[in-house]
């Protein structure tokens, strides 16, 4: 039997590597997050915390997995990835919306992509100055108990 935090830890430690690989920046596990609530899996990928989980079973993202992930966003002023994988799938990545259409902003609507994907959005958003910030400055969406709010 596998223990579920090594299996979870070791998960980080691949998406840190796919990261650097994809988009070269290093990110590297939060040791932090353990001393507090609010934080992302990992740090290192600019305006983005990234809460990554991996399971044996299932077929779709859990609703709290995406609440703390919105949570931790909120704090830090980012944007949320929820990054998932289950046994013999894919890896899944959860962002709001307005990642891929600004026009989105504020809404609690989300889309599951791709790792490759979500990397593509992330190259374009360090080029893309009105995609990075909105009319107050900021990144994230406005968070009310995980959730968007319009």
């Amino acid at each position: 039997m596998t223990n579920g935090r090594v299996k979870g830890a070791q998960f980080e430690r691949t998406i840190a590597n796919m990261c650097h690989d994809s988009l070269g920046f290093e990110a590297k596990r939060d040791l932090e997050q353990y001393r507090s609530g609010d934080r992302g899996d990992l740090i290192g990928v600019p305006g983005w915390v990234i809460e990554c989980k991996r399971y044996a079973s299932g077929h779709s993202y859990r609703e709290e997995w995406w609440a703390q992930v919105t949570k931790a966003a909120d704090a830090a002023m980012c944007e949320p990835v929820l990054i998932y994988k289950f046994d013999r799938q894919p890896i899944r990545c959860v962002v709001f919306l307005s990642a891929i259409n600004p026009d989105f902003w504020g809404k609690a609507d989300t889309a599951t992509i791709s790792f490759e994907t979500w990397c593509m959005i992330v190259r374009e958003g360090l080029t893309d100055e009105d995609r990075r910030t909105n009319e107050h400055g900021r990144v994230p969406q406005p968070i009310v108990n995980g959730h968007g709010s319009a």
